[in-house]
């Protein structure tokens, strides 16, 4: 590692901490590197000042593909008007930079996210119905439950969860989850009550997914037996988080997934810094650690595994 100055005013494709006094500290990639690309399922990429940059440094650091999330309600057309734009600016960049990568590929998962709840109209809705016949969009979400920031009332938030369910089942689209609960485990359990939710009104046959998942192997078991995916965040990687990575190693291997949730939550080593997408490859690495897996043949089996399981599920039933 070395300090380095002005990072601001340079570009590249590596990796930095900013520190004091205008300092930056360059953070090593995964060593040794990740033998296959990896899939950043979750990513809100239209929120970061340089989209179309980020896309680049995806293609430099081996992450061919991100799934993009648009709430319709917070975000409107901006990112469906826009991404066409970011991808060719970002693959003409590759290519000024002599790199021999593909470019990264990007679907959309659109839905209202809970905390927007209150912000459900007919017209949002029909917005929102629109969007699911763009070819790109792969997924309704992200929707479910949060008891932490009760941002909606939690009767909304229930009515809105179960209208876009219904929405994914009639577009034979999968949906992608945002469950926290508050502080109380009995009157805040936001995971119990959608799971209850969807065992009562059904699971939509094209998939769920757990997004930024946190559960200890308990709480996340009805989850596994029900089919579901699973996709771990930078949080797997946090020091407190043991519960999480004993969790991931009871997930089938074939319903595994990885991302960032860009710009937040940011995976260690790069926490203080603003999460990208192309952070992805230190959860990657981290997961493959915790499930025991060894840098060689085998991570290079499991990242691919991994990367089909993020790619069938947002071909999104079509």
């Amino acid at each position: 590692m070395s300090d380095r100055l002005n990072m601001p005013l340079e570009r590249d494709f590596k990796f930095y901490q900013r520190r004091k006094h205008d300092k930056w500290l360059e953070v090593p990639a995964p060593a040794p590197a990740l033998e296959g690309p990896v899939a950043d399922s979750h990513a809100h990429i239209h929120m970061l000042p340089d989209p179309a940059w980020e896309f680049v440094r995806c293609a430099a650091n081996g992450v061919d593909f991100v799934c993009e999330i648009v709430d319709p309600s917070e975000d409107g057309s901006l990112p469906f008007d826009q991404l066409a734009a970011w991808r060719n600016s970002a693959a003409s960049q590759v290519s000024a930079a002599g790199l021999n990568v593909r470019s990264t590929d990007v679907r959309i998962a659109v839905g209202v996210h809970p905390h927007n709840a209150k912000l459900y109209t007919d017209a949002i809705e029909n917005e929102l119905v629109g969007r699911l016949d763009d070819s790109r969009v792969g997924a309704l979400g992200e929707i479910g439950l949060d008891f932490h920031y009760d941002l909606s009332p939690r009767s909304v938030q229930r009515d809105v969860f179960v209208r876009q369910v219904e929405l994914a089942k009639q577009a034979g689209l999968p949906i992608a989850l945002h469950l926290r609960g508050g502080e109380d485990p009995e009157k805040d359990n936001a995971h119990a009550e959608a799971f209850e939710i969807l065992q009562q009104i059904g699971f939509p046959e094209a998939g769920t997914l757990l997004h930024c998942c946190a559960l200890g192997s308990d709480e996340l078991a009805p989850w596994v037996e029900a089919g579901c995916y699973i996709a771990y965040g930078g949080a797997l990687t946090f020091k407190s988080a043991n519960d999480a990575r004993e969790g991931a190693k009871i997930v089938p291997l074939d319903r595994l997934m990885v991302e960032t949730d860009s710009p937040y939550m940011t995976p260690e080593p790069m926490r203080g810094t603003v999460c990208t997408p192309a952070h992805v490859v230190f959860t990657a690495a981290l997961l493959a650690e915790v499930r025991g897996i060894e840098p060689g043949e085998g991570r290079r089996a499991f990242l691919e595994q991994l990367h089909d399981n993020t790619l069938s599920f947002y071909a999104g039933g079509r």
